[in-house]
């Protein structure tokens, strides 16, 4: 009898304690809710210094955007182009 009972007891706060975690981590059903979180989401992508903007992506082909450095070594004087064609 002692066995049924803890085995009871076990299964009523197992099933108690999914339900508690169950009502605290659903996604609230409201109309304004995605609305919601959709703001949410994109006060995170936010900058947050005001005036900043992104730099775009560089694509392929643009040099704007990439680390080349056509200047010369130091103590080499040769460009970047004339030392790769050694």
């Amino acid at each position: 009898m002692n066995n049924a009972i803890f085995l009871l007891a076990a299964v009523g706060a197992s099933i108690l304690g999914s339900l508690v975690l169950w009502l605290r981590q659903r996604k609230p059903r409201t109309v304004m809710s995605s609305i919601e979180e959709f703001q949410q989401e994109m006060d995170a992508l936010k900058s947050d210094r005001p005036g900043v903007t992104p730099r775009p992506s560089a694509r392929r082909g643009d040099r704007r955007g990439s680390s080349h450095d056509d200047r010369p070594a130091e103590g080499d004087g040769r460009s970047h182009d004339e030392r790769r064609a050694d």
